[in-house]
């Protein structure tokens, strides 16, 4: 039973320009850890990612989720947790405050998350081993589909799940080789040309084959001189990203990513407004056939639902610390398998949780094990890091989603 709870705010302020980007140029890494005391004596640890400011609104928020699942059997909880989802993010009057985004969504990613973690703890198994074991009919019961009737249904869902069942040993390779990894670190916005050009050096002594560089440049020549200095460095055969976080209208994005084309970019991320669905179908058919990555900044289902019906995306880079958390990332992680559309989440936890999801949607949902962002800058505060070896993620072992923080001990 959980006896207690805890809600913290957390925040580390990066090393130099680490972490800028074309709009968060002083970015503060920040989590509203939400902990669940349980009376075995295990905890169930989860959290939503923030850039400092309004942390702690989210931190409020998550507390008045987590007093409503006080005293609840955790194992009962996550037999159904699909319902208990639902009516937290429909609750009649925080939901006025999203609804299912902003500060109440994030807030209910951070108690979501330590439900999985103290699920898992208590069965003693990594995260990835928890739900890579569990029936269909089992993960169906911890989502919530409603709005989608129109897309998935629980039945589909269910279906979706067994038909992968006769080939999930083979997929079970992943667990040894390990999960291929990609670096954001060579490229933040502010690192100069120099510092560029020697992190894309360093990141292929790593043993990285992917590499994503930040652009959104108040001069377009400046993002187009850096683009072709990785694709310079990294050669032909690495795949290269390019982020704009946002940046360009449309017209911009139009003329830019059209320039950027000839540096042969694997996708162009977050190019415009992340709630304008059309313009990105826009954009998606002028620049084709160069692809577009969205997700870091989308909330909700509902949304991503959108950009699969209009095929807007290429590449959906849904984050379980931004949407309600593992319950909702399965949910799209399903409606991306539908559409044959990749899943390459974002990692603003730098992926400690993330890695035990990639893992289940290979083995599990039959998706392409293609690759997971990596960002190394808050490795040291974790009790169990992320272990990267020559650009692969090692598999985690430990009991839990590998979200312990040191500072809580």
């Amino acid at each position: 039973m959980i006896k207690n709870i805890q809600v913290d705010d957390i925040r580390y302020k990066l090393d130099g320009a680490a972490g800028s980007d074309a709009i968060h140029t002083d970015p503060v890494y920040s989590y509203a850890v939400t902990r669940l005391f349980d009376d075995s004596g295990h905890t169930g640890v989860g959290f939503a990612f923030t850039l400092g400011e309004g942390n702690d609104l989210v931190c409020k928020a998550a507390q008045y989720y987590a007093d409503k699942i006080k005293g609840r059997d955790i194992e009962d909880t996550m037999a159904n947790f699909g319902d208990l989802f639902k009516k937290l993010s429909n609750d009649q009057q925080f939901r006025w405050l999203g609804p299912h985004k902003g500060i109440v969504h994030l807030a209910l990613a951070s108690v979501t998350n330590a439900c999985y973690d103290l699920w898992a703890k208590k069965r003693g198994v990594p995260l990835w081993k928890l739900l890579t074991d569990l029936s269909p009919e089992q993960i169906v019961s911890t989502l919530d589909l409603s709005y989608l009737e129109d897309e998935l249904t629980h039945e589909q869902a269910t279906a979706m799940l067994k038909e992968q069942q006769a080939t999930k040993t083979i997929r079970e390779s992943i667990l040894q080789k390990g999960y291929p990894g990609y670096d954001t670190s060579i490229g933040w916005f502010n690192y100069s040309d120099e510092k560029v050009r020697e992190n894309c050096k360093i990141a292929l002594e790593e043993g990285f084959t992917a590499m994503k560089l930040k652009v959104g440049s108040a001069d377009p020549e400046r993002d187009i001189r850096r683009a072709h200095i990785v694709r310079e460095v990294a050669g032909d055969s690495v795949k290269v990203m390019l982020d704009a976080n946002q940046q360009w209208n449309l017209p911009q994005a139009i003329s830019i990513c059209n320039k950027l084309k000839s540096m042969n970019p694997y996708w162009i991320e977050e190019p415009t407004h992340p709630d304008d669905v059309l313009a990105h179908k826009t954009l998606a058919d002028a620049i084709s056939p160069l692809k577009l990555a969205l997700g870091e900044h989308v909330p909700n289902k509902i949304t991503f639902k959108n950009y699969l019906q209009t095929r807007s995306a290429s590449f959906i880079q849904v984050d379980a610390v931004r949407v309600g958390g593992v319950s909702e990332f399965i949910t799209v992680s399903l409606l991306c398998k539908k559409y044959g559309v990749p899943v390459v989440p974002h990692v603003g936890d730098m992926g400690q949780l993330h890695q035990h999801l990639v893992l289940f949607n290979h083995i599990a949902v039959g998706h392409e094990a293609l690759f997971l962002e990596h960002i190394p800058h808050l490795q040291k505060h974790f009790v169990n890091p992320v272990n990267i070896t020559g650009g692969v993620y090692q598999t985690p072992q430990e009991p839990g989603s590998s979200c312990d923080l040191k500072v809580l001990k």
